[in-house]
Parts: structure tokens; C-alpha cells; sequence
């Protein structure tokens, strides 16, 4: 995976398991240099290893960051700086379900944090180092269509007064959407093109992992669910696809374009969320 004779740098965020790994195995696999975002150092090494072992050369790399941490993505974005002159492709993977209301360092409601905020965040603060690249940058949001079930209440987005795991994984897919269709309004798709995806029904570990649900019960949903590998293609398709160098605020399911739910396409809402998002993050826009 190169332009012009040079090696693409690719970020992507959760790259340490699942569909996220995946991703990450996938971009290496094409040549790009891959930087993997995850919590656990060891989990993350192990997952630079395996890459790396499946290349055959190193293309691999991680940086540890807990992004539902808004110090911490700060933190991993200077990092990123720190280490390359610019990102070719950011992959926005993490999330998580939570069984139970968690909230982080800043106060936030877990899902919404994780899910939404750290896209948002770690989207703006990199935006610098994406407009630097050469041949035009991609950011790929990863969805779902679990969004047609989403509501966002704007008048508690931190599940303060009534919480329910699958109702906040719902809402924080439909701000996936949102997101990424008030960035496509604001960005020169010459320079950064924004897309979001639908990996599909995926055999991971994301129902249990937080208490969603009962291991039984996802074992029994997963039975015919998608690998991992599978849930990643429409993510490595968007990400570096050449057709789609200039499409901009799409929504891909299987490598293809799909339509979103009418909230999705909500303007309005849209920008309540981008501004509520800036002021949470303490980012100014423009950038």
C-alpha cells in the first residue's frame, strides 16, 4: 500500500483485537505502515507480533492509550506526531458495550465517550497531520446498523436519568453517523475525505466483555455470526479502495454503499452534536 513511492501511514484505533486487528493485519498486508491504538501494552505487542510474523517484515506498531479517556487521546495524538509527519488513514474501531452505567476520568458516560467522543476527538486533533498527506487522506468511522435503533436525547447524552447498554450502543452508533456527516460538510474532500462503515455482525467479544450480556447467550448469537477477518473488509475496502478517493460522507456495508436511517441524515442534530462534542472536548473549530 503505497503513493507516489511512499509507504502510507494508517492508525487504527481498538487495532489489538477482533475487527480492529483485522483492519490492522489487512492495511500491513497491502504494505502500509500501521499503528495500532489500544489499552493493554501486552495485548498490543502481541498483536504488533502476530502482524508483524504474518508480513514477514515489521509493519507494525503500537501506542498504548485508554480513549475513553479524553487526556489520553490527547495524549496519543501527540504521539502520533511525535512519530510521523503525517497520517495517510485513520481508522476510528474502538467501542465497547457496557452492561452497567460506567463513567470515565472526565465524568462521561462510558459508551458515549468511547464510542462517539474519542472518533470525534482523536478525528480533530489529528486533522493536521491528515491534511499533511501528500495525496489526500482517509478517515473511516466504524458503525453500525445497530444507528436504526439509536436515539440521541440531548437533554441527557450521559444516561444520567434512565441506562441501558443496548439503548446508549444504539445511540452512540447513530452519533457515529452524525459525526461523520457534519465532518464531510466541513471538509475539502481533495484533502480528507470522511466514510463510515457496517462491519456486520461480528463474532468478537463485545457483548461480554463489559456485561452486556450473559457468555451463553452471545455464544448462541455469535453461532453463525461473521469472523473477524470478514467484519474487516469493508473497513480495509474504504480505507484504500482507489475508486473511492473522492467519495465523502457515505455509508459502506459489504464494500458497497448503503442508505442510513433518516436520523442519520438529521442536520440539525448533527450540528447539536458536533458543538456539544467541541465543547466536551475543549476543541475549538475551525482547525
Amino acid at each position: 500500500m503505497t503513493n507516489q513511492d511512499r509507504t502510507l501511514r494508517c492508525v487504527v484505533t481498538g487495532g489489538t483485537a477482533g475487527i480492529g486487528l483485522m483492519t490492522a493485519r489487512g492495511l500491513a498486508s497491502r504494505g502500509a505502515s500501521v499503528l495500532l491504538i489500544g489499552r493493554d501494552v501486552e495485548r498490543g505487542q502481541a498483536a504488533c507480533a502476530a502482524i508483524n510474523e504474518h508480513c514477514g517484515e515489521p509493519r507494525a506498531t503500537f501506542e498504548p492509550g485508554d480513549l475513553s479517556d479524553l487526556r489520553q487521546v490527547r495524549a496519543v495524538s501527540r504521539a502520533i506526531a511525535a512519530r510521523w509527519p503525517c497520517v495517510d488513514v485513520l481508522v476510528n474501531n474502538a467501542g465497547a458495550m457496557f452492561g452497567t452505567r460506567q463513567q470515565t476520568e472526565q465524568g462521561l458516560e462510558m459508551t458515549f465517550a468511547l464510542n462517539h467522543l474519542s472518533y470525534f476527538t482523536l478525528s480533530l486533533l489529528l486533522l493536521p497531520m491528515l491534511r499533511s498527506a501528500p495525496a489526500g487522506s482517509r478517515i473511516v468511522n466504524v458503525a453500525s446498523e445497530a444507528h436504526k435503533a439509536g436515539r440521541l436525547d440531548f437533554e441527557d447524552l450521559q444516561s444520567v436519568r434512565r441506562y441501558s447498554g443496548w439503548r446508549a450502543y444504539c445511540a452512540s452508533k447513530l452519533a457515529n453517523l452524525l459525526f461523520t456527516q457534519e465532518l464531510a460538510r466541513r471538509l475539502d474532500p481533495a484533502a480528507v475525505t470522511v466514510n463510515a462503515v457496517h462491519p456486520g455482525f461480528v463474532a468478537t467479544d463485545i457483548g461480554i466483555r463489559h456485561r452486556l450480556l450473559p457468555p451463553f447467550l452471545w455464544r448462541v448469537a455469535t453461532r453463525f455470526a461473521l469472523s473477524p477477518e470478514r467484519g474487516a473488509r469493508t473497513s480495509i475496502h474504504v480505507a484504500c479502495a482507489p475508486e473511492l478517493s473522492q467519495r465523502h460522507g457515505e455509508y459502506f456495508i459489504r464494500e458497497r454503499p448503503a442508505s442510513m436511517a433518516s436520523a442519520a441524515k438529521d442536520s440539525q442534530g448533527a450540528r447539536m452534536l458536533w458543538d456539544e462534542s467541541l465543547r466536551l472536548a475543549e476543541l475549538a473549530w475551525p482547525i
